[in-house]
């Protein structure tokens, strides 16, 4: 048995927490415009850079895959990192097809949901390795800090082929920056909000003949503030140290291996504002609070070789400690997470017209709850899972190419599945191309997920008699790109338009918790329900671009029903419009500015109710002299807040019950921040 929680990292906690100088709940807008893989080839007209995506395992240009990936590149990493610093979660918020959800006003958490299905049916990666699932998953967006990116990558649908169980609605790749040779990298930032929140980030890089490095150093000090005046904080107290260096050694022209650390340790702490500040006082019955610490470690190991019998050659090894130690003026318990992922994978161009991958992984989990905990864990669990996967890319036409994916996952709880993938890309015309692709999917059950109060937590029962969740998913979208000339700088018009549908067997429903809180249920048990639940919407955006200049404007239509409930068919929390605007023009070398708009439309929630539709309006004004940048940000400017419609924290004060968060409450922000970049070439 593990020392306890105390034992084990208190002084590590004590010393960082005592350092840092947040991470919150993020209004969301369209700020960036992606790049996406819906395109034609650029013409001789147009100079792009070339955009390589690795989340397909071919490493392949963004506009000759068959699978849709829609990429937030460099630019926007640097423009995200003088913007929100401290993580990444908000830059979803500004696609087509994506929707961040708060689930908790004391916490700050946030979902991810894609194409309307909530955050845990999308698998997040890091470098091409799951690593945020299950328990570990609970603030994995709101710890990655975008200074440390090259790029993240977005592919929406069913993608359980690739990367095995999770990716019912979606996987995002997060890719790191690495160094390049004889161009060493520096960056650093400071941010201040209007919110209380202060960041400070740094990373360096460098890379020799055989060796190479890189580092990332971030803090995060978010006081807590009560914006609505209730006596309940909407922005938690936040301190968060980050860390992730990384060791690269180069043995030849075409070999790397790579060994790196991520290190995580924050607390939040939220509740009633008299008690975060003066402490419980039992005689006026001021009594709540919610503390959450958390440290995560993460190791991880790649090595890959280019030139193996004419192919690629890619070795993955990952482990992560997770540990989170929860406590409320009710409840306490302690629990740690434990997950491995491994891969070994090979790719070959088998002539001109075949590209193949195949691979085999193991990974597993285990979370299991320590001795001390005032609450035992009553749901830990354990499992293993074997994989072998196997995608061909083939050029049958030069106007088609098809990829072909087939992937066997055996777990070692519930069973096997066979999964089979197909994506089809036609180019009709240098203007315009169509992707069609489809695939089924799974999902083993876990226990705990993003939408749950810590009071449920010491009540979920073992999940018993439940089977894994099973998903079919089709996606298609046709594109119209063309370079318009005749102006100063050439026009570029891209019309995109997109279908999605998704059906998810076996749904996994929680009975006995109402749509809440703990609300009394003794105890909550994890179920599957009799009927499906389904997903499927349309997607369209239209984007004109002259340099640097941009205008975009897009439109989500959603329709997500939960065809096992007669009464409340509707699945909350999926906005059925979502319309965004983004203008960004760039006046000189030195000076640029932006604004957003968004509206949310209605939603359903738990109880069958219909929320109001809102709308959101963010400006940026950024100036840029050699290394450095000044940024002025605001957002949310309507200050538009959910506390503003209802009351979100109801009676009695020592144990509260929340309203479902169908829309930001922390207001209007503002922060301005400075960043400096040098690059010697």
């Amino acid at each position: 048995m593990r020392p306890p929680f105390t034992v084990r990292f208190a002084p590590i906690l004590g010393l960082l927490l005592a350092l840092v100088p947040p991470l919150r709940s993020q209004a969301q807008s369209p700020r960036v415009v992606l790049r996406d893989s819906l395109r034609p080839a650029p013409s001789h007209h147009e100079i792009e850079e070339e955009v390589l995506v690795t989340a397909t395992r071919t490493n392949s240009r963004i506009e000759n895959l068959p699978t849709r990936v829609e990429v937030l590149g460099p630019e926007e990493m640097e423009e995200e990192s003088s913007i929100k610093p401290a993580s990444i979660a908000s830059l979803f918020g500004d696609i087509a097809g994506t929707q961040i959800q708060p689930t908790s006003p004391t916490t700050g958490n946030l979902d991810l949901r894609l194409q309307g299905l909530p955050g845990q049916y999308t698998q997040i990666l890091r470098d091409g390795v799951p690593l945020y699932g299950g328990f570990a998953g609970s603030f994995g967006l709101l710890t990655v800090p975008p200074l440390d990116l090259k790029q993240v990558e977005l592919i929406k649908g069913s993608n359980s082929t690739l990367y095995g169980g999770g990716a019912i609605a979606g996987l995002v790749n997060l890719v790191s920056k690495t160094p390049t040779p004889g161009t060493p990298q520096y960056a650093a930032s400071l941010n201040q909000t209007t919110l209380r929140e202060t960041d400070l980030n740094g990373f360096a890089a460098r890379r020799g003949a055989r060796w190479g490095y890189s580092v990332f150093v971030g803090l995060v000090s978010q006081k807590e503030k009560d914006v609505d005046g209730d006596g309940f904080v909407d922005v938690p107290r936040v301190r968060n140290l980050n860390l992730h260096p990384r060791l690269f050694f180069y043995p030849n022209a075409h070999s790397q291996v790579a060994l790196g650390y991520t290190g995580t340790v924050e607390s939040r702490r939220a509740g009633d504002a008299q008690v975060l500040k003066n402490g419980p006082d039992a005689a006026t019955g001021h009594l709540f609070y919610v503390d959450n610490t958390s440290l995560r470690n993460t190791a991880d190991l790649v090595y890959t070789n280019d030139e193996l019998a004419g192919g690629r050659l890619t070795i993955k090894a990952v482990v992560t400690d997770f540990v989170r130690d929860v406590s409320t003026n009710s409840d306490a318990f302690t629990a740690y997470q434990t997950t491995y992922y491994t891969e070994a994978s090979y790719l070959h161009a088998a002539g001109a017209r075949h590209t193949i991958v195949l691979g085999l992984n193991a990974n597993g989990e285990q979370l299991a709850s320590f001795n001390r905990s005032a609450t035992p864990l009553r749901s830990p669990y354990s499992y293993h899972a074997l994989g072998a996967f196997v995608q061909d890319d083939w050029c049958l036409l030069p106007r088609l190419s098809l990829q072909a994916g087939l992937r066997l996952d055996h777990h070692n709880q519930y069973g096997s599945f066979l999964l089979p993938r197909l994506a089809l890309l036609y180019r009709a015309s240098g203007a315009v191309t169509a992707r069609l692709n489809g695939g089924l999917g799974y999902r083993a059950p876990v226990p705990y997920i993003n939408s749950l109060d810590e009071r449920d937590y010491p009540l979920i029962r073992p999940l018993q008699g439940v089977s894994a969740e099973t998903s079919l998913g089709v996606n298609g979208d046709v594109n119209y790109q063309h370079t318009f000339l005749g102006f100063d700088e050439p026009l570029v018009v891209n019309v995109n338009q997109s279908f999605f549908y998704t059906r998810l067997g076996n749904p996994l429903v929680l009975d006995g918790l109402g749509f809440a809180g703990p609300f009394g249920a003794n105890f909550l048990t994890w179920q599957n329900a009799a009927a499906p639940l389904s997903t499927r919407g349309l997607e369209t955006y239209v984007r004109l671009r002259a340099d640097e200049t941009e205008l975009y404007l897009g439109y989500v239509f959603t329709d997500a029903r939960r065809q096992y409930d007669a009464v409340n068919q509707h699945l909350p929390l999926a906005a059925r419009h979502k319309f965004a605007a983004m203008g960004l023009v760039e006046f000189s070398d030195h000076f640029s500015a932006g604004l957003e708009a968004s509206y949310i439309g209605q939603q359903y929630l738990a109880d069958g109710r219909l929320t109001p539709g809102y709308p959101l309006f963010a400006a940026l004004l950024r100036y840029h002299a050699g290394p450095w940048t000044v940024a002025l940000n605001g957002e949310n400017l309507l200050d538009y807040r959910q506390t503003r419609q209802e009351k979100v924290v109801q009676t009695p004060l020592g144990s509260p019950i929340f309203s479902q968060l169908w829309a930001p409450v922390e207001g209007r922000v503002f922060n301005v921040s400075v960043t400096w970049r040098w690059t010697r070439s």
